[in-house]
């Protein structure tokens, strides 16, 4: 067991920048590393501190990262080089330090100023995941500030991950003598390391946002978004898919689209070439390029070397802003490749600052918003709630008047939407759309908290009231898959324990979850929360999207939402599609919305759609495999169909076009 005496972490910095220590005794460096029962015992102490008191989750999380990167270092030493026995040492204590301090009801930490980790605890599976802060010097917490979330580069997924992630932000000594003059504050998050800001990555960008916002005085008004290499193609995706959350963009060298991306003339490339027709149109939610026209809502300032082997991808933007009437901003860096230039760089902050303080107007008056998906149906004061087909171009443009009055064009590709309060809601506040006034109800029947829902009916736009008062049949945000989807938001995936009506389909599934435990847990830096079926609740229920593994026989959960279900499955076949299947030789994966909870979903028999393979190679190729549903034949375990349901969830659009 490693002693509880540890070298000072002035020391560990000296050993491990080459600079002089600058803190503290001047003690040896131990040689011995921690092992599992050192990490083991700081877990018992996290608990039983936790146990003992009312815990805010994010100050266990800023003592549980340190932990929890000791955990996958161990449990994947295979990635260790000789620098990274140093990081474990500095870890452990790190550790011990903060448990020290929480112990005695103390968190110095809080107040640093300049580098620091910190952490949160996910939503989505419950594990801890640490992000980095810059803190700047002149921060005062009675005064809001600026948050610029800063996304990094591409980084293989390996044990070591988490410490040297944590090790960039990981200072010593008075802090605030090094934290920088400016007047933002920096959030660099972890993203669950190596996915483009995808999925459950997306999730905790948004996540260690809202961390930060609890612990400091965030002007949520002014929050920049920026990033470099896969943090500029994050930025791409995640900026322009919301466009209200932020004031301004920042990639530096980011590609933009799947396609010609995947044909970059470097070794490792895997080149993308056609694709199945379902998951042509998954790319729609991907490929930020798409999303072009979302820039004339949030600026962007981008930059691109000039000699950068990427540099096609900001042409290929440049001109799809181009047929959208915008025109990009892009800073070349002479004679530079995929490398930050400080001086290019400088240039993008000013201008980015020169952004927020010529804003006029925190809620525009003009908006033009275009999505593929109700996953990204959000704008400001406009949310779109329905669309005539997912994966085809949806678009709604509208200006707000003085008075609090609307005028649209006429929406595209969308069958519902909802206009936020204050605007609509002032006395004399009118809807025009096209050449026609939408009547609206009674202003004494305005809730002055709540949307307006409008709908479209027999061609004819109509106010439906107040959302609260309005059940949302069909595709809704949240609610509209893909599979993938499911894994964004709390998820739980529940195992079969009773009697499985084919024992080749059970084994087939077990073997699904497995996989998709040991994915998680090494790419997507978790641990897979798995139930017994008998162990669930109705409260997990209504919590979580459950994931079902098995069959109506193994699974008491998948046979009590069977009758829900867009298919007939017995002992001997499933009829799904309009075709039968053997039951022994065939499994449907699906989702759907959960019967049990309104904004929930249920899966049958599927983790990611993408596997190991794609999963430890490029980001890139981390798009849907199956839609909504595919047909697998067990023993092949190959797709034979795959595809989508329809806006209504209905199987009536499951065969190819």
């Amino acid at each position: 067991m490693f002693a509880a005496c540890l070298a000072s972490v002035s020391l560990l910095l000296a050993i491990l920048s080459g600079e002089p220590a600058q803190t503290e005794a001047d003690q040896p460096v131990p040689k011995e590393l921690p092992d599992a029962g050192d990490i083991e015992r700081l877990k018992s102490r996290l608990n039983l501190l936790r146990a003992g008191r009312s815990m805010d989750q994010d100050l266990y999380a800023d003592a549980a990262i340190w932990i929890k990167g000791l955990e996958w270092a161990h449990r994947y030493p295979e990635s260790m080089t000789p620098a990274d026995s140093e990081l474990q040492v500095r870890a452990l204590q790190r550790a011990e330090e903060r448990l020290e301090q929480l112990e005695s009801g103390e968190t110095p930490w809080k107040k640093r100023k300049g580098k620091l980790v910190r952490g949160f605890v996910s939503a989505i599976d419950g594990s801890v995941q640490p992000f980095g802060l810059i803190i700047p010097a002149g921060y005062d917490p009675a005064q809001p500030i600026r948050l610029d979330v800063v996304l990094h580069g591409s980084s293989r997924p390996v044990g070591m991950s988490e410490l040297r992630f944590m090790n960039r932000f990981d200072q010593t000594g008075d802090s605030s003598e090094t934290a920088p003059e400016v007047s933002y504050i920096e959030l660099h998050p972890l993203g669950r390391v190596e996915n483009c800001y995808r999925w459950s990555g997306e999730t905790d960008v948004f996540e260690a946002i809202e961390a930060v916002c609890r612990n400091y005085n965030i002007d949520r008004q002014k929050i920049v978004l920026r990033g470099m290499s896969m943090g500029a193609s994050g930025t791409w995706h995640l900026g322009l898919k919301h466009p209200d959350r932020f004031v301004a963009l920042g990639p530096y060298c980011g590609y933009v689209d799947t396609h010609q991306f995947s044909h970059t003339p470097l070794p490792a490339f895997v080149p993308v070439d056609e694709l199945p027709w379902h998951q042509e149109k998954s790319l729609r939610m991907l490929d930020s390029i798409d999303y072009a026209a979302n820039a004339g809502v949030v600026p962007v300032v981008a930059c691109m070397g000039e000699k950068d082997v990427f540099f096609q991808a900001h042409e290929l933007m440049s001109r799809a802003m181009e047929k959208e009437g915008l025109k990009l901003v892009n800073l070349i860096s002479p004679g530079t490749g995929h490398v930050i230039d400080p001086v290019t760089q400088a240039d993008q902050l000013r201008r980015i600052e020169e952004h927020i303080l010529n804003r006029s107007d925190e809620v525009p008056r003009k908006l033009r918003f275009v999505t593929w998906t109700l996953k990204y149906g959000h704008c400001h004061w406009i949310q779109l709630l329905g669309l005539e087909q997912h994966y085809a171009r949806a678009e709604i443009s509208a200006v707000l008047g003085e008075d609090g009055s609307v005028e649209l064009t006429e929406p595209i590709n969308i069958t519902r939407f909802a206009i936020r309060p204050p605007v609509l809601h002032r006395p004399g506040a009118r809807l025009q759309i096209a050449d026609r006034e939408i009547p609206l109800p009674a202003p004494q029947d305005i809730s002055s908290d709540d949307e307006l829902i409008f709908e479209k009916q027999n061609g004819l736009w109509k106010c439906s009231g107040n959302r609260r008062l309005i059940q949302l049949r069909g595709k809704q945000p949240g609610v509209q898959g893909p599979v993938d989807d499911a894994f964004t938001t709390p998820f739980l995936c529940v195992r079969g324990t009773g009697q499985p009506w084919n024992a080749e389909m059970q084994s087939w599934a077990d073997t699904r979850l497995k996989e998709f435990s040991d994915n998680w847990h090494q790419y997507f830096r978790g641990e897979l929360p798995i139930r017994n079926d008998t162990d669930v609740t109705e409260e997990d229920a209504r919590h979580f999207n459950l994931i079902l593994f098995g069959d109506p026989g193994s699974n008491s959960w998948i046979s009590r939402i069977l009758p829900s279900l867009p298919l007939k499955w017995t002992r001997e076949q499933v009829e799904f599609g309009g075709a039968d299947y053997s039951a022994a030789e065939h499994a449907v994966i699906m989702i759907q919305p959960s019967p049990l909870s309104s904004d929930r979903y249920v899966v049958l028999n599927s983790g990611h759609t993408f596997g190991q393979k794609e999963l430890s190679s490029l980001n890139y190729l981390l798009f849907p495999r199956h839609g909504d549903w595919t047909v697998i034949k067990i023993g092949e375990n190959a797709p034979q169909k795959s595809g989508f349901f329809d806006e209504q969830w209905f199987p009536a659009a499951t065969t190819s076009p």
